[in-house]
């Protein structure tokens, strides 16, 4: 073989290797990319599931308002007739003394 023949199979060599290691390159590069859309899919899952925990949280948390606010109703209702009640077993009681 002559030297120009010995170079150009060297040469050869090289390119064959840099190809190899390129494509492993770019093989690593697409594993990279899908563990990466993995990782994001499962981010998005978990943060879609933390929204519905939130909504459910927020929907008992309404629940609760709202039966306070029956309850505290139903309180002032319960004192408006206490009130009216005193106010009218004082007005029994006066008009029965002022008649007496």
């Amino acid at each position: 073989m002559t030297e120009q023949e010995e170079k150009i199979v060297r040469i050869d060599n090289k390119v064959e290797i840099l190809a190899t290691k390129v494509d492993a390159f770019i093989q690593e590069m697409r594993d990279f990319k899908t563990e990466m859309r993995d990782r994001d899919n499962q981010r998005a899952a978990e943060t879609a599931a933390l929204r519905a925990e939130m909504i459910n949280r927020d929907d008992k948390l309404a629940a609760m308002v709202d039966g306070m606010g029956k309850h505290v109703r139903n309180i002032t209702i319960a004192a408006i007739v206490g009130v009216s009640a005193a106010v009218v077993g004082i007005g029994v009681m006066v008009v029965g003394l002022l008649i007496k």
